[in-house]
């Protein structure tokens, strides 16, 4: 894990949130390649779950929410982390993270710390909106986004007229004060999630099909972001574990080298727990109408969610890796390439020759508009240009040379094309490259 952060931050992936003064704990800002592997990631996920298919709508719901929404959903009630004091410092952590406890009490080195009895903590981000103070109302950053589908499942259903089954997903931020945010990306108080929530008719064999369903699909996806299966696992909650809302959960959990086991996505039976609630708090009706058996009912919905930074982290760490190349140690990414955040380095054999350095813009340009996270790179010795590319994750190398120009007339407008993984080199025609990459 120290490996990763420390790459993480050398490299233009991730930096501590608001860093220059003092930082703060949980929140985190992506670099130049953190963004663009995050994008990536957020890509696939858009791709695979809602562009593809006729059956998902995809929409993006505001952050700020009113305190009501909240209240019917059961966040403001149930939405709840148990907290401890510590009696010497005053300090507070999580009563149901061991670690955290232990860690703070080494802290107090010759010191006997007593703890205070666990109360509950709710997590929901609270402001107020408003010029004056009449005209203030109590508002929260949702804690999720999924409120923000189910509160638009009515205007979806004016202005799409879905059938049943459908879905609707969509990518957002949520927030969550967290008491003891910890592990780097992995708890954090400002986050991003993706998912989608579909919904069914309210009945059993259907709720088994769709669950079963969106279990094998989500598994199916997150092993297209390169893990190795064995590295991912089904779990299923306990009953006391369970959100308020589930009638089944499961989580695709990652075997992390930082505390083993740890949930990477989820999957969720909520059946009517939301359009219910939400139908009675805000006195709008929420039912869906079937045209061809002419019943009215609210629909069951089956969530399908995953962290967006917890799949960055999860992917760097599966990613990291060390190994012997041409008789040296070195460190890479080894990346899928559809999410690398640079999926090829274009370089010149030397910088101080003008003919090889036009030739290799020359290839840049003609590969950026196809492939746009395509980079040029002439800094430093051909050796260390590997080396750093291999460290971020580049797939592919392309070098321009001598022969490239026709110093060797057979090997006329050809290029070294060298793999991240193996180290191999093979020469490939201009004209190929794109379909060589792609």
């Amino acid at each position: 894990m120290e490996k990763v952060v420390s790459l993480c931050k050398r490299r233009g992936f991730i930096f501590q949130g608001s860093e220059i003064y003092g930082g703060l704990s949980g929140i985190f800002d992506y670099g130049p390649l953190g963004v663009e592997l995050r994008h990536n990631i957020k890509q696939y996920f858009w791709n695979k779950f809602i562009s593809e298919r006729e059956d998902v709508y995809g929409m993006s719901a505001a952050i700020l929410m009113p305190a009501r929404v909240w209240e019917a959903s059961g966040h403001t009630e149930l939405f709840t982390d148990p907290l401890v004091e510590c009696k010497v410092c005053h300090e507070r952590v999580r009563a149901d993270q061991p670690e955290a406890i232990k860690d703070h009490e080494s802290k107090h080195k010759g010191e006997k710390v007593e703890w205070t009895e666990p109360v509950n903590f709710n997590l929901l981000v609270q402001s107020k909106l408003g010029a004056s103070e009449k005209s203030l109302i109590d508002v929260n950053l949702r804690g999720e986004i999924t409120q923000g589908v189910h509160v638009n499942f009515k205007n979806i259903l004016d202005s799409m007229h879905p059938k049943i089954p459908f879905g609707i997903g969509q990518i957002g931020k949520a927030f969550r004060n967290e008491i003891t945010p910890r592990d780097f990306l992995f708890r954090q108080r400002e986050f991003e999630q993706m998912e989608i929530q579909f919904y069914i008719k309210p009945d059993e064999v259907e709720g088994k099909k769709w669950f079963e369903y969106w279990k094998q699909f989500a598994w199916e996806w997150y092993l297209g972001l390169g893990f190795k299966e064995e590295n991912l696992r089904f779990r299923q909650h306990d009953l006391d574990e369970r959100a308020h809302y589930a009638k089944d959960a499961w989580d695709i959990e990652y075997n992390t080298p930082f505390a083993g086991w740890k949930e990477a996505w989820g999957v969720h039976h909520r059946a009517d727990w939301d359009l219910r609630r939400h139908s009675e708090y805000s006195n709008e009706d929420l039912s869906y109408f079937d045209e061809e058996s002419k019943e009215r009912f609210i629909p069951w919905d089956i969530e399908c969610s995953g962290g967006v930074d917890r799949a960055v982290l999860f992917v760097l760490l599966e990613a990291y890796t060390e190994d012997e190349l041409g008789g040296e140690k070195r460190s890479y990414l080894k990346f899928a390439p559809h999410i690398a955040p640079i999926r090829a380095a274009v370089f010149p054999l030397l910088k101080n020759k003008p003919e090889l350095v036009a030739k290799a813009r020359e290839v840049y340009s003609m590969l950026k508009k196809e492939i746009p996270n395509v980079q040029f790179d002439d800094n430093g010795n051909i050796g260390k240009r590997y080396r750093r590319q291999d460290e971020i994750g580049t797939p592919n190398c392309i070098t321009i040379d001598f022969d490239t120009l026709g110093e060797n007339p057979d090997l006329k407008d050809t290029v070294t094309l060298r793999n991240r993984d193996t180290g191999e080199q093979e020469r490939v025609r201009i004209e190929d490259l794109k379909e060589k990459l792609q």
